[in-house]
């Protein structure tokens, strides 16, 4: 049977990939988008003349909005990607960070509340809302330390990972309180094809093939597990209809790198794919720059859970799924 997915924020990266998988599985993804700079509808071209797609511009603060979604499109799981989401953006212009993803977090969770509460008994029980969050609620970890999993305390270090952990405690408390069936997910870097060009991978493949410096702040010394989008467009399939309403769902990549070793993997996959003219290695081009206030060192996410509850498993090696990342954006230029 078709079931209707409400997607907030899906013409962005990893949400235009869930909203694929959705409607290549048969069902409705009915794409709430504010289309804002991060957003950008050739992510959803592969189902744009779909029947089983339909794009709604608007705002997750717009409570009527929301709820008119709702109703008319008699909706079976709300997902929730939409967030401002780039760390310097908000150490520059907090408010529209606390405005979306802390307003407009609560605004879905009190529309999807009360048109929970009036669901016949069948529907109320199948009835989802998942909230997609980051592993950098958590803070910052040292060299040696464990990896983050769902029973880390939260440790925000910048307005991003503050506003994104304020909507992660509230979406725990909507279920506590209201008992509205709510999972949390919480990932890792992501990483694939239609990633916003401000983001690490892009910038340094654009750069690159520009000519121009490759920028790494700091040392380049700062750790990230990074995972493919559509593992974690699987991942989040699987949190929603086998996982626990009230649960935490983390998902990581196993791939811990610097960012360092990223740019020179990078330049090496140029080198081989597409050499600069004059012979040079694409590495020369790499330029250290004034680190970014409050760089978090090193993130990293335990799949244990996930793996043991969902089944969940990362499906090819990190410099496989770069190498095509790589290709991807280079066919783009």
């Amino acid at each position: 049977m078709t079931k209707n997915y409400l997607i907030t924020g899906a013409a962005g990266f990893i949400g235009s990939h869930f909203a694929i998988k959705v409607c290549k599985l048969g069902h409705k993804a009915i794409v709430l988008d504010a289309l804002t700079y991060a957003s950008n509808l050739e992510n959803l071209s592969e189902i744009k003349d779909s029947p089983l797609f339909k794009l709604v511009k608007g705002n997750i603060c717009d409570a009527e909005l929301v709820t008119k979604i709702l109703d008319e499109e008699k909706i079976d799981f709300v997902v929730n990607f939409a967030a401002e989401s780039h760390v310097d953006n908000s150490i520059k212009a907090p408010e529209t960070f606390i405005q979306t993803n802390i307003v407009g977090t609560f605004n879905l969770l009190n529309c999807a509340l009360k048109y929970w509460k009036n669901l016949d008994s069948e529907k109320k029980s199948q009835f989802r809302f998942l909230h997609v969050s980051t592993d950098e609620v958590y803070g910052s970890l040292e060299k040696d330390d464990p990896k983050f999993d769902e029973e880390n305390p939260y440790r925000p270090n910048s307005p991003y990972s503050a506003s994104k952990a304020s909507s992660d405690h509230l979406v725990r408390a909507w279920f506590e309180t209201y008992g509205l069936p709510a999972i949390i997910t919480n990932c890792s870097n992501n990483f694939g094809p239609h990633q916003h060009q401000e983001k690490l991978i892009p910038t340094i493949v654009f750069s690159a093939l520009a000519g121009k410096p490759i920028p790494i702040y700091g040392t380049g010394e700062n750790i990230r597990d990074w995972i493919f989008v559509k593992d974690h467009a699987d991942g989040l399939h699987s949190a929603l209809h086998q996982g626990k309403a009230g649960q935490t769902y983390c998902f990581g990549g196993d791939a811990e790198r610097t960012n360092l070793q990223i740019v020179y993997k990078i330049c090496e996959i140029l080198d081989g794919f597409k050499p600069r003219a004059d012979g040079a290695s694409y590495a020369t081009q790499i330029k250290f720059v004034e680190d970014r206030l409050g760089h978090d060192k090193r993130y990293a996410v335990s799949n244990s859970k996930v793996e043991r509850e969902l089944g969940y498993k990362v499906s090819k090696n990190f410099e496989e799924r770069l190498k095509e990342t790589v290709i991807w954006f280079v066919s783009k230029i």
